[in-house]
């Protein structure tokens, strides 16, 4: 029989996701939890495992189309009368691929509230994941047939066609306006008021929702024609003929206005995934909390004396411990004398949110743009552990594959701008943080030592907090406090 897998929910309720590259074609065999795609979710990529043992019969959508969570995917050819007992979740090959894939969909927002002591370090996390998605049996749908239910996707759709969705916050309107004055307008027309076209988003694929976008026409004014219908190809066609007709191009540009550029003058890439996620999250945050940015230059000699000495210490052969890691560390124990720095603004409660723990964000510079993935209880961790967390946070960020999920919860944020030559910033703060520390490129500086001029190891802290939680004290204390661990970290840094 034909079964038809729509694009499950990747957690932290992220409507869309890109299609990177399809690892299946029409006509292929796949097994249980075998990867079929990868797909570029606004914070990772993702890599989706085949709910269906069977024969791949239709892809719906194309690489680089967006689908919309609850879309269809994919269709198979499940052998059996009945396509929960094709294949069971037992009979996952060990090579599967899966596990990784569940980790990076499993988002906070499908998991119970837990204390502190119950949350795993992120690499236990991943393992249980991936014996949770290999030992994970087809759960009974409400018609008695076993349906896939992949980790962390949430529960299959039961319905066969797709839902029609309401406009976010979108009430019911008075249809107050002449229909065929509406249907006439041209596409570019800026809608403002009460309206006569349907509230909800027409049903359309994704070729004719790209054809739409291409030539600048909302599906809304298309669907007013053909209420209730999914739109196609043959519908958007006829609208582009019916407005070109009633307002024709002017034959000629006036001479006075200089044609845009096209070809090779220009690049337009579409604002997608990271990019578009991280974009909002910095509006948000710019234009909500009140931010301030307080300054410190400091001699970090003996921290830079101290790391070559770890360098040659036996004990710690495989370990690669840098200043990024004495600077977090330094930053655990300066949030435990300011704790305001480690808070939280809850508008809606009215209501400060004092954390006790740290969960440190790193800021990481990747190729599909800014990412934070977050050390869960950084502060329980000791500076070798720190530093393995902080290497496995990069080279996981690097390659794309930061979870969702190991980017949200975090308390307090570092970003390391030094490694691209800059003294200091001023830092945007991560929504629902206080604090935000950026740390400067070591620089062998002129500076009095023991009253004499020595060149010593020199760099600048940037400290950016909300001033709605924070004030010039607070933030100079907690400067002052991390300094003093970097002018004398001691050999006690390596200690709990």
């Amino acid at each position: 029989m034909i079964t038809e897998f729509r694009l499950p929910d990747l957690g932290e309720g992220l409507p869309e996701a890109e299609i990177v590259q399809w690892h299946v074609s029409e006509g292929d065999t796949v097994t249980l939890n075998q990867t079929i795609a990868e797909v570029e979710t606004a914070k990772a990529i993702v890599e989706i495992p085949s709910p269906y043992a069977g024969t791949v019969q239709g892809l719906h959508a194309a690489a680089g189309d967006v689908v919309e969570v609850g879309s269809p995917l994919v269709s198979f050819a499940v052998e059996g009368a009945d396509a929960g007992t094709a294949a069971p979740a037992g009979h996952a090959p060990a090579e599967s691929r899966a596990a990784e894939s569940a980790e990076t969909a499993i988002g906070a927002a499908d998991r119970p509230a837990q204390s502190r002591a119950d949350v795993p370090p992120p690499h236990l996390a991943e393992r249980r994941v991936a014996d949770d998605l290999r030992t994970t049996a087809p759960e009974a749908g409400a018609s008695g047939r076993a349906t896939p239910n992949l980790v962390g996707y949430g529960a299959a759709p039961t319905s066969g066609s797709r839902p029609r969705r309401r406009a976010r916050g979108a009430a019911p309107v008075t249809l107050d306006t002449d229909h065929a004055v509406r249907e006439a307008a041209p596409h570019d027309i800026v809608r403002t008021g009460p309206i006569d076209l349907p509230v909800e988003r027409p049903r359309s694929t994704p070729p004719v929702r790209k054809l739409a976008k291409d030539h600048g026409i909302d599906l809304v004014l298309v669907a007013a024609a053909h209420p209730g219908e999914t739109i196609t190809r043959a519908h958007v066609e006829e609208y582009i003929a019916r407005v070109t007709a009633a307002h024709p191009a002017p034959s000629a540009a006036p001479a006075s206005v200089p044609a845009p550029p096209t070809g090779d003058r220009i690049t337009r890439t579409p604002i997608r995934g990271v990019r578009k996620h991280t974009a909002a999250a910095m509006v948000q945050s710019a234009f909500t909390a009140p931010h301030a940015t307080t300054f410190l230059t400091l001699d970090v000699t003996a921290t830079t004396e101290l790391l070559a000495s770890l360098k040659i210490d036996r004990a710690l052969d495989g370990h690669r411990i840098g200043l990024l890691a004495i600077v977090a560390k330094a930053v655990c124990l300066a949030l435990g004398r300011t704790p305001a720095l480690n808070a939280k603004w809850d508008e809606a409660a009215g209501e400060i949110v004092e954390h006790h723990y740290v969960n440190l964000g790193i800021a990481a510079a990747t190729d599909r743009g800014l990412v934070v993935p977050v050390i869960a209880d950084a502060d329980a961790l000791d500076l070798v552990d720190l530093a393995d967390a902080i290497a496995d946070l990069a080279a996981t960020a690097r390659a794309g594959r930061t979870a969702p999920a190991a980017m949200t919860g975090g308390t307090f944020s570092i970003t390391n701008v030094g490694v691209f030559g800059v003294d200091a910033g001023t830092p945007i703060l991560n929504p629902g943080e206080a604090g935000i520390l950026a740390v400067g490129a070591l620089r062998r500086t002129p500076w009095e030592h023991h009253g004499e001029i020595a060149l010593r190891d020199v760099l600048t802290l940037s400290l950016s907090f909300d001033h709605r939680l924070v004030d010039g004290a607070e933030a100079a204390r907690f400067l002052t406090d991390v300094a003093g661990v970097l002018r004398e970290p001691g050999r006690a840094m390596l200690l709990r």
